[in-house]
């Protein structure tokens, strides 16, 4: 039977380092810091999200702004927005809660926020320093996942990671963070021939596809580890990961729960990078 990996937990307590260190932070510069979160829409999902961030920041001491516009925003005003924010010393950080509707462009959204303020490590240019392994701020999901990794004592140094799923947001950086951790890294995606001989043989398995109970307990090494990143709302309102649970649990190591598993980990490392944006500020400044 595996151990359950406890998001909750873990983000609590490195909440709770957070918060000691914005005390130090505003103690020694006078700056609180301070994120900013614009949405879009009326999306359920994405303004639970959203709270909970929002609730975050107080938690931690930081200021928290919200921006909340119509779905029909043109998206010249939302990008005049994100301009206005960017020249606003007393932000630090910057999200823009995805998804967006059609007629705004994404891509767009993500380039034009600055790179110093890019909490969320999405721009190219923090995407290229994840990619050189010179990150200023890490992508807060696969971030939660080594953060969850070192709280369990598992050292991914040697071992071998396979990673199901090839999104930007997910799977790419959890290759480069994989990757720094010397771990030697698979990917898996819709094309993959034979996926379950290749996920039969992770040391450390992480699944972010989207697709409900999708890993089952034949396609787990015994006493793997296995981190399911998925999310997924069933018909009757229950939310489920990626992995079958109950059977993955007979078969691995350690394995985390959806919910309460890697979800809660992805806000307490976006509280990280805006302390870290926060610190950079101020180091600028003085210059």
């Amino acid at each position: 039977m595996a151990q359950r990996m406890d998001g909750k937990a873990v983000s609590a307590h490195t909440r709770q380092r957070i918060k000691e260190q914005t005390e130090f932070f505003i103690k020694e510069t006078g700056v609180t810091p301070a994120l900013a979160v614009i949405l879009v829409g009326e999306d359920p999902a994405s303004q639970v999200y959203v709270r909970n961030k929002h609730n975050g920041c107080l938690e931690v001491g930081f200021t928290s702004y919200e921006y909340r516009f119509p779905a029909n925003i043109e998206e010249s005003t939302l990008l005049a927005k994100i301009d206005e924010l960017n020249a606003d010393p007393a932000v630090h950080g910057i999200l823009v809660q995805l998804p967006l509707p059609s007629h705004i462009r994404e891509e767009a959204v993500i380039h034009r926020i600055d790179p110093r303020k890019d909490v969320d490590a999405f721009h190219p240019e923090n995407v290229g320093h994840l990619m050189t392994g010179h990150a200023i701020f890490k992508p807060c999901t696969p971030a939660g996942v080594m953060e969850l990794l070192s709280y369990y004592k598992v050292d991914p140094c040697g071992k071998h990671c396979v990673i199901v799923g090839r999104s930007n947001i997910v799977g790419k950086p959890m290759m480069h963070l994989m990757l720094e951790a010397n771990a030697t890294v698979t990917i898996c995606h819709s094309r993959t021939v034979d996926l379950a001989a290749v996920t039969r043989s992770a040391d450390i398995l992480i699944v972010a596809i989207g697709k409900s109970r999708f890993i089952r307990a034949d396609m787990i090494k015994p006493g793997a580890v296995v981190i399911d990143v998925g999310i997924n709302r069933l018909p009757d309102g229950k939310l489920t990961g990626d992995v079958a649970f109950e059977e993955a649990e007979q078969v691995a190591s350690l394995i985390t729960p959806v919910p309460g598993g890697v979800g809660p980990m992805t806000i307490a490392m976006l509280l990280q990078n805006t302390l870290r944006a926060a610190q950079a500020s101020v180091k600028r400044m003085k210059k």
